[in-house]
């Protein structure tokens, strides 16, 4: 089973009478890409923040590639890398020499240096604007030149808060696409996102936190499967009779959908009973489809409505260790 890359456990953080994080635990393995998903002020920049040793948590371990980050004395083991917001760079040097001003301070002895600064702007497409001061750079430009100096360190924990937020589509894949590239080649990478579209096409696990708080931990699937109601796609030989016998039913809830179909969210005891009541009434059913939800309809479940409360259980996927409400 792939090491764990990094773990932190009832993390906590107080601002005055605010809880910016309460007792939150995250555990993600070598080689796994994981998104961490929340509205605006629910914890997650001030958890990337904790994680880089960059704020002083009140409560909770926090370890990284195996090290105790309290013992690190101020410096980040090397493996370990990443940015919080928007990189800030000197503004009268160029790409290329604030990188090289970075690998210095971080002490590295490699005798190619120039070469990894080289390497480094060429994989997040900065290469021709790199002799340029930055700044002239724009927003997007500053971004993958935080993410250029994040890989001078060899990340075999990389955390990225917002990467792709201040860039065009094409850079974002690019990005999207290196971050992969760095999880499929064993490295453990945490992608702090709003992009729900984007977290679920690029990550394997998720931690959705809100209020300071875990509310969720596992993959997307387990998200999916934990939705309070399931959609269904349902078409039949009445539409307007089928309408009319959910009517008197609480636990069925259906309406029509522009394709001519009919859209039901039941549970699977309510839509048993709703099936055998169609045919009942001499209602055909002649499909019956289980619909895909969208990550950002249950990621609103879990931050906007209230969610169930999710009972704190270990989750089977290998990746993430707990689910916590």
């Amino acid at each position: 089973m792939p090491r764990i890359a990094l773990e932190a456990l009832g993390v906590s953080k107080r601002y005055g009478d605010r809880d910016a994080l309460d007792r939150v635990d995250l555990t993600v393995r070598s080689g796994v890409l994981c998104g961490l998903l929340g509205p605006n002020g629910a914890g997650k920049t001030t958890l990337m923040r904790v994680l880089l040793g960059l704020v002083h948590r009140n409560a909770g371990a926090v370890h990284l590639l195996g090290h105790d980050l309290d013992a690190c004395d101020g410096r980040l083991p090397h493996g370990v890398a990443g940015f919080v917001e928007t990189p800030a760079f000197y503004p009268y040097l160029s790409g290329r020499q604030n990188l090289a001003l970075l690998a210095s301070l971080d002490d590295q002895r490699s005798s190619n240096r120039r070469g990894q600064v080289a390497a480094a702007l060429d994989q997040v497409g900065l290469t021709g604007e790199a002799d340029r001061t930055v700044r002239g750079y724009s927003a997007g430009m500053r971004q993958r030149l935080g993410l250029a100096g994040a890989l001078l360190r060899s990340p075999q924990l990389l955390l990225l808060d917002e990467p792709t937020s201040s860039l065009d589509p094409g850079a974002a894949l690019q990005v999207r696409a290196l971050a992969r590239q760095l999880a499929d080649r064993g490295a453990a990478v945490i992608w702090s996102s709003h992009d729900m579209s984007e977290v679920d096409e690029l990550c394997s696990t998720l931690t959705v936190v809100n209020h300071g708080r875990v509310v969720f931990a596992g993959s997307v699937e387990q998200l999916r499967e934990r939705a309070p109601t399931t959609l269904y796609t349902l078409r039949t030989s009445n539409n307007a009779g089928a309408l009319s016998v959910a009517s008197c039913r609480r636990d069925v809830k259906i309406k029509n959908a522009a394709d001519g179909s009919l859209e039901v969210a039941a549970g699977v005891d309510a839509l048993d009973d709703y099936v055998i009541a169609l045919a009942t009434a001499g209602i055909a059913v002649r499909s019956l489809e289980r619909c895909t939800r969208s990550l950002e309809s249950l990621f609103l479940e879990l931050t906007v409505i209230r969610p169930p409360e999710w009972e704190r259980t270990p989750v089977q996927n290998g990746h993430a260790e707990s689910v916590a409400s």
